[in-house]
């Protein structure tokens, strides 16, 4: 089974900041989706709900067991696949994940995809801490593995993950179960498709040394760096442009430490020199998140999603957990039931239409903004105008000026949505 060649995706980055690094006592957790360039994201909201022992649920490509109780969640997923990119519940958790490629082999067969996990740990947990545990003990029973990408070709990886919560964050980087994990408790901190957990190993699978002794892969005598390790011997050649992102993703939020907010946060993700803004061949950003999780539990946390691709040209639009919080419609694709090609055998045989409403929308904006200047400039006017109205409505909500009543803070992101269609109409 194919696990990498030169021309398919392998780029995503994801970003935190833990107060002192932060402007404001909260955490800010950020991420952008690189994926196949023509490649649907939908932002999918799933309530919260109870489940009858004994349970089976679907994911991507098997069953997994169910637990008994599930947490809302806010998903930006490939419309294809069950799991997600990146996503947020309602207790605050955040999780973004990485493709990664290390000295252990890539399963051939299908299991759970890293973005299956990612939905798993979201659904399951009420810190990044006990997100992490779901992935860990998920990841020992049924392993990762399986294609991710709606292709013929099989394209699999390994995966690394990005978690916060309102006090901490934690980086988890895999090698197939193996994993090793580093606790962020101040400071800020990114990943960018390669190990970068190195001594500083704040918790790690029982056997991870032992394979690394075994393998000839370490001495057992000089200090252990898990990035070292395990890390490939000879990079993909994308692989080591992934390590001038991750460099430039450091310096970027190295000028700003003590000063990152969402906004902050936005401006590095819209950034193209250093390629996190991402537009090279056969894939792009597809997607893009920043989420604010404050100190105080008694402050919503406020996460703002594109469900559009390349974030310079897009608008983040605020989604708060709420009574009323919903499915947009807009920016849900359409469904095929047992004739989508991730169903059917062999799969991705056929090629079906899953843009969204906003999705097309936004094409057609995006068509106008290169090709008519007046027009093009109007229009990123009013993408500018409609984020600072969502980026103001939050400031004045954690500042306290203005508090709506539930209803309303639920029905938010799908406002926002609605408007920015207008916008395109």
């Amino acid at each position: 089974m194919a696990s990498w060649s030169s021309d398919t995706p392998c780029s995503c980055d994801c970003f935190v900041s833990v107060p002192p690094a932060s402007a404001i006592p909260a955490v800010i957790f950020a991420k952008n989706s690189d994926r196949p360039r023509d490649e649907v994201q939908e932002v999918v909201f799933v309530p919260a709900g109870t489940h009858a022992p004994g349970s089976r649920l679907q994911c991507t490509y098997i069953e997994v067991e169910q637990v008994s109780r599930t947490h809302a969640v806010i998903l930006s997923r490939p419309s294809w696949l069950w799991g997600a990119e990146m996503g947020a519940n309602e207790h605050g958790v955040c999780i973004g994940n990485e493709a990664v490629w290390t000295k252990e082999p890539v399963g051939e067969g299908e299991a759970l995809l890293g973005m299956d996990l990612l939905r798993l740990a979201l659904e399951r947990s009420s810190s990044a801490l006990e997100a992490l545990s779901v992935i860990t003990d998920l990841l020992a029973r049924y392993g990762q593995g399986g294609s991710c990408r709606e292709d013929p070709t099989p394209f699999c990886y390994h995966n690394t993950f990005l978690l916060a919560d309102r006090t901490e964050a934690w980086v988890l980087e895999t090698a197939g179960r193996l994993w090793a994990a580093q606790r962020i408790q101040e400071g800020a901190r990114n990943i960018s498709n390669q190990l970068s957990v190195g001594t500083d190993i704040s918790a790690e699978h029982a056997d991870l040394r032992t394979r690394a002794l075994a393998q000839g892969w370490w001495d057992g005598q000089s200090t252990f760096d898990f990035a070292q390790v395990f890390s490939l011997t000879q990079q993909p050649v994308r692989m080591e442009a992934a390590k001038a992102r991750f460099r430039a993703g450091q310096q970027l939020l190295q000028q700003q430490q003590g000063g990152i907010t969402a906004e902050v946060m936005m401006g590095i993700l819209r950034n193209k020199e250093s390629g996190i803004c991402m537009d090279s061949g056969g894939f792009r950003t597809t997607a893009s998140m920043v989420s604010i999780l404050p100190r105080d539990p008694t402050q919503p946390c406020v996460h703002f999603l594109t469900a559009t691709p390349d974030p310079s040209r897009s608008v983040f639009k605020p989604f708060i957990f709420g009574a009323g919080a919903a499915q947009a419609p807009q920016v849900l694709s359409p469904t095929f039931g047992a004739r989508d090609p991730v169903r059917t055998q062999p799969r991705f045989q056929t090629q079906v239409d899953r843009r969204h409403t906003l999705y097309l929308r936004h094409q057609v904006a995006l068509g106008l903004i290169e090709s008519e200047q007046d027009r093009g400039q109007q229009l990123r006017q009013k993408q500018r105008d409609l984020e600072q109205e969502g980026l103001e409505a939050a400031r004045r909500l954690l500042t306290g000026e203005q508090v709506p009543p539930p209803q309303e803070l639920g029905g938010l992101f799908q406002a926002f949505v609605e408007r920015e269609s207008q916008v395109y109409a």
